[in-house]
């Protein structure tokens, strides 16, 4: 027998307005930046003046919640597809202010030319053409008076017919009654459900994770302040990459800045760093994982909505604990102290600049592990050389990339019962001798140029203050830090006239660290020519690849790049070159993770 999990059913679109004023439909991201432009709106509004259909609305109704004295609490719907939609509709019908993407308030104001029976966005040309009605909302409210705007127009507008303008409006106005089918998902669907059913229903392309769904979840609370929680998050994230957004918070959301939120995130107004600029979906995962103890936000939404995993109820006072806990977890999260001092911990491993980090995942869990042996009271030198370890060895290992809530579940229960037995066993396994000797050398054999391992040698180069190749005193570092230039030692265009195809001659290992005046000068060159030259320089001291005119020093600076030193003395085939520079290239990767 087939269990219906919804039900569908029309609803006018003014009753549907009235659910959401009164709050009995929850539109989480009602007090989010308004992602339509003016001309979306008008189109909608252009379609349901022709009678053509704009899709179902979607709500997820929040389970029956059993309070402390026995007594139940109906869910609340949440609208979780149709925000858009639905706040177009209460800006334009209802004359509702929305937030810009600078979360400024202002008007989206839709103007109607009831002569020609068409939509525009409002400006001052239209506000001053007495053909047009500049601003549809005095349509709707309850003031308007039909017979009286008739007769208005009419009289600015001679020439139109009576009959045919009070057709127009009528046809506006009757846009409040058209039906809209609404789609209520049972509470008893589990987060995976209603994701699928999402994904099956909706044709737009866009797909909700289960961060969304947690994000949804904390907006429409408003008794223990999931909807101020919600802006934190919202806000903390803005100000990461935009820090000149606090003077505007501050002038714009009073309410919000009495706030010990935007105390605690008050710091980024001065921040300029932008290693790790993290979206709602990293706050989340690393609060959340970090307090809970749990790596899936599938149970996030679950212990929200008040459930007991035990008893499969629902119930208040799980409700309330879990909004006390996620809240102390992003403050912890947000705490200045704790970013920069996380922040400066990457660094320290090599890690400078933000392109290096491919794996957003790796550096969340990172993040995680540092909160929680904070939490735990670990020395900080302790804490530093584990975090460290843990965020290579996540990189080097692919660690997140697939199934990453699983792992965050299965590594953060483990590293909660016996942390220190647990991460030691894990680095000793994951990275042994046989790692650095077989494995790794086989994973630098690619020619994908933001290959994480590639980075890994970058940071080890960084951290070993390593010079750039063939320079005297630049650094690797220094080059990162200017977007200096990667550089082919066998160089692409001498690999492409003997025949090699983009897959062997973008080969990371042919890759270095190069300043563009030393690249452009050994131009197509063939190697056994500039490393015969290097040679010449070093006896001759005239310069032509950068400033290095020892010997000694030429060979300290090929090893610090991994160049294999026979291509000082013998004519390599790139095949061998390659093989012997993975394995130089592994080695220093190898000596790297031991010093963190």
């Amino acid at each position: 027998m087939i269990i219906q999990k919804f039900s569908v059913n029309n609803h006018p679109i003014q009753t549907l307005l009235s659910w959401v004023s009164s709050n009995e439909i929850a539109v989480p991201e009602i007090q989010r930046p308004f992602v339509w432009d003016a001309i979306h709106v008008r189109d909608l509004i252009d379609s349901l003046y022709r009678g053509y259909p704009i899709g179902y609305l979607i709500t997820w109704q929040n389970p029956n919640v059993k309070l402390r004295d026995g007594t139940m609490s109906k869910g609340k719907k949440i609208l979780i597809d149709g925000q858009q939609r639905v706040t177009a509709l209460m800006a334009a019908l209802l004359g509702k202010e929305i937030l810009n993407k600078d979360y400024k308030k202002h008007r989206i104001i839709i103007a109607f030319n009831p002569v020609e029976q068409k939509f525009e966005v409002s400006n001052p040309f239209i506000q001053r053409d007495k053909r047009w009605i500049p601003d549809i909302s005095v349509v709707f409210s309850p003031e308007f008076r039909t017979l009286e705007k008739l007769k208005e127009y009419c009289n600015i507008n001679p020439d139109v017919k009576e009959d045919d303008i009070l057709n127009a409006l009528d046809s506006l106005k009757s846009i409040i009654n058209i039906p809209i089918g609404l789609i209520e998902l049972n509470s008893e669907l589990d987060i995976n459900e209603v994701t699928e059913i999402f994904i099956r229903i909706n044709s737009s392309g866009v797909i909700l994770s289960q961060a969304d769904f947690a994000m949804s979840k904390i907006a429409v609370d408003e008794k223990y302040g999931g909807n101020t929680l919600r802006k934190a998050i919202d806000y903390f994230c803005y100000l990461a990459t935009t820090p000149e957004f606090y003077n505007q918070i501050k002038e714009n959301d009073k309410e919000f800045t009495n706030t010990e939120y935007f105390n605690k995130m008050a710091w980024l107004k001065d921040d300029r760093d932008d290693l790790f600029d993290p979206s709602y979906t990293d706050v989340l995962r690393i609060s959340f994982t970090y307090k809970f103890k749990r790596g899936r936000l599938e149970d996030l939404v679950s212990l929200l909505s008040g459930r007991d995993f035990e008893t499969r109820q629902y119930k208040e006072e799980i409700v309330e604990g879990s909004f006390s806990m996620l809240k102390e977890g992003i403050m912890d999260f947000m705490n200045e102290n704790n970013f920069k001092k996380f922040s400066m911990i990457i660094r320290s491993a090599g890690f400078i600049d933000s392109s290096m980090i491919r794996s957003q995942t790796a550096l969340d869990f990172a993040y995680t592990l540092y909160l929680f042996l904070k939490a735990k009271g670990i020395n900080q030198s302790v804490i530093e050389s584990y975090v460290r370890k843990w965020f290579v060895l996540s990189i080097l290992t692919s660690r997140y990339s697939s199934s990453p809530e699983t792992t965050f579940d299965y590594d953060i229960k483990r590293i909660d019962s016996d942390p220190f037995n647990y991460m030691d066993n894990v680095l000793l396994a994951e990275l042994s001798d046989s790692f650095f000797e077989i494995s790794l050398p086989q994973q630098l054999d690619t020619s994908v140029g933001s290959s994480p391992f590639f980075n890994v040698f970058l940071a080890a180069q960084v951290k070993f203050n390593d010079k750039g190749f063939l320079s005297k005193d630049i650094t690797v570092k220094d080059l990162i830090a200017i977007k200096g230039d990667v550089h082919h030692i066998y160089p692409r265009n001498y690999l492409k006239k003997l025949g090699y195809n983009r897959g062997m001659y973008n080969q990371i290992a042919n890759y270095v660290m190069a300043q563009s005046e030393i690249n452009i000068a050994i131009g197509d060159k063939e190697p056994k020519k500039y490393f015969a030259e290097l040679r010449e320089q070093c006896n001759s001291k005239e310069l032509k690849y950068g400033g290095i005119t020892d010997f000694e020093m030429l060979k300290e600076n090929l090893k610090m790049n991994c160049i294999p030193l026979e291509l000082l003395d013998t004519e390599m085939s790139y095949e061998d070159f390659l093989k012997g520079r993975r394995k130089l290239m592994s080695n220093k990767i190898k000596e790297y993770f031991k010093t963190l």
